[in-house]
């Protein structure tokens, strides 16, 4: 038997957060060597992420679409002083989104091989772990690449000198 939690708290080690269709537990955490089994769902964790972080989802969505004028598969900044920005894979409202902490990533690629047609897309980590995804390679470094503008709109804030 897996030892499934009741909750966890995402952190610097959490590298993904999948969708589980089991009885026991809503969501596999991906964590630098280690996989978690959790209750809650990836949604649910990623919203309490964001309040641990110092606001709310639905405050750190709305902010970013503001700042970037993206609306669908929005990057979030759970926490930027702790380097944690992580994006969905698909609309979070969707079961089976992931969500893929961007500081982990080391490459995404297509999958190029005819064996199975759909796995269109491999996550490799720094860690060397890897996830097949059924998303096209296109969604995943179109997903990067708003993260990483988010990364940089989130830095940019915060190192404003503000005067009164």
């Amino acid at each position: 038997m897996t030892n499934v939690l009741i909750d966890y708290h995402v952190n610097e080690q959490t590298i993904a957060l999948l969708p589980a269709t089991h009885i026991d537990y809503d969501t596999i955490v991906l964590e630098v060597g280690r996989k978690l089994y959790v209750k809650k769902t990836p949604l649910q964790l990623i919203k309490q992420a964001c309040l641990a972080g110092g606001a709310s989802y639905d405050g750190r969505r709305k902010a970013v679409i503001y700042q970037m004028g993206v609306k669908r598969k929005v990057p979030i900044p759970i926490c930027p002083q702790r380097k944690l920005f992580a994006y969905p894979t698909q609309s979070p409202s969707e079961f089976n989104c992931h969500w893929i902490f961007y500081h982990h990533v080391q490459s995404i690629r297509p999958n190029l091989s005819i064996k199975n047609p759909d796995i269109k897309t491999i996550i490799t980590f720094k860690n060397g772990e890897q996830i097949f995804m059924n998303e096209s390679y296109y969604v995943f470094e179109k997903q990067m690449q708003r993260t990483a503008i988010c990364i940089l709109y989130n830095t940019d804030f915060q190192n404003q000198r503000f005067t009164v």
